[in-house]
């Protein structure tokens, strides 16, 4: 079969993705096209489904590429020695991970509903074991007694929650810099867990 022309795998794959990842997080899953998003990329329909086999199939792969990017890219971190240590890593890193990516984490969130529940299953999968990571911070911590929290799970999301707050709002020309938002996270973020709740 010959290619569509102007179509070259190593290119037009990822500026599919590229594409779909930016109209999907403006727009939303179910408003945008197949065709639109061919149109965008400067190929015909027909040509995405040399790619994918279908829009599904590009929603999940979006979301678990940026699940798999993120559980790799926190793999290969050295692990502080103590808790508080390895808490202050996982804030830092988190904000300054997902900020870089704001479509990826606004599909990841948004659009689960559109998810099939095979593609959910895995999806929550991925997400499950990141989160299982800071809970795990967190129960050492209150285990050792050097943290206090009640209920691991829910300050587990709860953390994750305020942390992801900061791409709803952080400009790169804002009045802080990334380094002043992260201490002032990890300061909230702290003191919330600490037993005389500061340092």
């Amino acid at each position: 079969m010959a290619r569509t022309t102007g179509s070259h795998s190593d290119i037009t794959g990822p500026r599919i993705r590229e594409t779909a990842s930016r109209l999907f997080a403006r727009h939303g899953f179910a408003a945008v096209s197949m065709r639109r998003i061919a149109g965008e990329v400067g190929v015909q329909a027909g040509a995405l489904y040399n790619y994918m086999p279908d829009k599904q199939s590009l929603l999940f792969g979006l979301m678990q590429g940026h699940m798999q990017e993120l559980l790799q890219a926190r793999a290969k971190r050295d692990v502080p020695e103590t808790v508080i240590a390895q808490l202050e890593d996982f804030v830092r890193f988190h904000i300054r991970f997902h900020l870089e990516k704001p479509d990826a984490v606004f599909i990841s969130y948004m659009e689960l509903r559109n998810l099939t529940p095979e593609n959910f299953a895995v999806i929550e999968g991925l997400r499950r074991s990141y989160e299982d990571s800071l809970e795990t911070i967190l129960r050492n911590g209150a285990t050792s007694g050097e943290l206090k929290v009640p209920d691991t799970k829910i300050a587990t999301l709860a953390v994750i929650a305020m942390l992801n707050g900061v791409n709803t709002w952080y400009r790169d020309d804002g009045r802080l810099t990334l380094d002043e938002i992260e201490a002032i996270y990890w300061d909230m973020v702290r003191k919330a867990v600490l037993p005389n709740g500061s340092a």
